[in-house]
This record gives C-alpha cells, structure tokens and sequence, in this order.
C-alpha cells in the first residue's frame, strides 16, 4: 500500500483512502471492465461533475482497460483500488489537461446528445488549443486555465475479460461496423413492439457508433460519405421515435441536418413537416408536404391524410380560442358602474 502510494506521488497523484473495499486487489489484466462513480472537484471544492446526477442518462462509468482511454489518469487510479472501495485522487495538471474534452462527452450523453458534438476532427491536444467553446462555461474555463483536479472515485465492480459483453464505444472500428446492422435490426424490432424508448437507445447507440468513426474521416472523402449513408436510415428512425415521444422540435432539427445535405430525401421531408403540424407551423408544414409530393406522387393519400388531420387541428384550436374569448371584446355592453359602500 505505502510502496503504491508512493509510485503515484513521484507521478503527480496523490491518494486519500476515504473507505477501504473488500477482498484482494485484481491484476487489471487488459480487456478488464471497471465500474464506478466519479465525482470531479477542483482544488478548492467546486464540483464539476459527479455520475451520481447528471440527467436523464445518469449511470456510473464504465472502462474497459487498454483500450486507451483519453483521460489516461482513470485507469491510473483504478487499478490502485479494490472492489467497494472509495478514494481520491488530486492529479496533477498534466493529468487533467483533458478532462474539458471528457466531461462534454460525457454530458452530452448525460442530456441524450451525440458524445463528440462539438469537438473538431483533430486530436485531443489540438482540441485544447484551437479555444473554442464546448458549450460549458466551467469547461472553458478550465480549458484555459488548465489545474490539478480531484477525483472521488467509488469501484463499484471490477469484470475480467470475457465475462461481459463489449459495449460498443470499446469496440474496435471493425467491430462496430460489423454490430451497427444487428444495433438497427434490434431497434426495428423493439420499434414494432411498441417499446419506443428501448427503440430510441437503440438507434442513438448505433448514430454514435459511426460518428465516432466517421470522426476519424475527412468531411467529403468517400469513407467519411459511405459512413454517412449509414447513419441517415438510422437517424430517420430515431426521428420516427422522437415523433412518437412528442419530442418535435428536435425532429425538424435532425431532418432539416439531413435535409441540408440531401436536398431528395423524401423521409426527411415527410417526418419534418408531421413535426411542423405538430407545433403549429402550418405554413412550413404545407412547405414540406408539398415537396414530399414532388419527390413521390405515390404519397399523395398519405400526406392528404396528415393534412386533414392538421386542418382539423387548426379548426379545433380557432374554435377553442374564439370560445375562450368571446364577450371580451363587446363593445355593446353596458359600461361596469362603480359602487361604494
């Protein structure tokens, strides 16, 4: 323990044992899955981050060892612990320089969003240096002005290799591409049953997968087009959920995404302008049916139903508001006379 403590002092790392864990320490051989909680603190308290509660998708972290993790330190640290244990760990700057980097990832997953939005296809260095914003004030920050940082760490599992099935974010670039076709299949099927949410993660797990590696391609290049081919039908069907769930505005933001770059996708059309009735855009709504017409005349009975459902929304709501407001605006009535008592 004492030897251990002092290999991470010379490295810059210095260990605080809040709860001791049980049994004997792992050999972490690569390909193991840690499991645990983090909570991220600058010097003087500030919280950053802490998995306990960040959103929707709050869960604890899991690492598969070796596989390169870009905040280096984590795997540092964990594998100086027992399973149950809780620590900290002050790490020195040059572990933490990018941390900013992570923490976006892992709040945009948090929020449902695509883990690398806003970072540039370029290496994690450049990313710190290119001062762009990640769309965090505390991250930008910290991105800035780059400090030691404290990680309260609890392992809450510890898995050797082979006795889990890999995530995909731990697979190797052949591999997901070999699991995106089974991600979609997964998610049509849980689509068809009626279980939407299951669809949802489905879908967004199989959207990020690609990203990932379409990061890692030139915008334009053929790689980085034959991955976007893969992405669209992917996308549309998460589109399809999120209809399904109400939520309409980021409908039209991914289909107007796709849009933008497929000026024939008649799908994106379609499921845009369903979410533009849905918030009362008639106008940009009509814009879209009429173009889904243009690009397929054999959608004429469908979309002539969607818009007879939209008229008969409008007319309902016209009704209800007149309703709401009749009589306050009767001039003919006789004016209100004060009394006093």
């Amino acid at each position: 323990m004492e030897e251990e403590a002092r290999k991470l002092l010379e490295e810059g790392i210095r260990k605080k044992l809040v709860s001791p864990g049980k049994g004997e320490l792992s050999t972490f051989p690569n390909g193991t899955k840690v499991v645990f909680h983090y909570r991220t603190s600058l010097c003087d308290g500030t919280v950053l981050d802490d998995s306990r509660n960040m959103g929707a998708r709050s869960k604890p972290m899991e690492l598969i060892l070796g596989k390169k993790f870009k905040l280096a330190v984590w795997e540092r640290v964990v594998i100086t612990m027992r399973q149950g244990e809780i620590a900290e760990f002050t790490c020195d700057t040059k572990h933490t320089a990018l941390y900013p980097l992570v923490s976006q990832s892992l709040r945009n997953i948090s929020a449902g969003k695509d883990p690398l939005e806003g970072q540039r296809h370029c290496c994690g260095i450049a990313q710190i240096h290119s001062h762009h914003s990640l769309g965090h004030k505390d991250l930008d920050q910290l991105q800035a002005s780059p400090q030691p940082l404290v990680f309260g760490i609890e392992l809450l599992e510890v898995l050797p290799p082979g006795s889990f099935q890999l995530d995909v974010w731990a697979m190797t670039d052949e591999e997901k591409l070999e699991f995106v076709p089974q991600i979609h299949e997964e998610g049509n099927m849980l689509f068809k049953q009626g279980q939407i949410k299951e669809a949802t993660d489905k879908y967004y797990n199989g959207i990020a997968c690609l990203k990932n590696l379409q990061m890692k391609e030139h915008p334009g290049d053929e790689a980085w087009v034959k991955l976007d081919h893969m992405i669209t039908p992917l996308l549309l069907n998460y589109c399809q959920c999120k209809l399904r769930q109400g939520q309409y505005y980021e409908v039209i933001e991914h289909c107007s995404s796709l849009i933008f770059k497929y000026e024939d996708n008649v799908k994106a059309f379609y499921k845009r302008a369903k979410a533009h009735a849905a918030v009362w855009n008639e106008t940009e709504a009509r814009a879209d049916f009429a173009k889904v017409l243009e690009l397929d005349p054999s959608l004429g009975p469908s979309v002539a139903k969607e818009l007879r459902a939209m008229e008969e929304r409008i007319r309902s709501k016209d009704k209800e508001e007149k309703g709401r407001y009749k009589g306050l605006f009767n001039y003919n009535a006789p004016p209100a006379t004060a009394t006093t008592g």
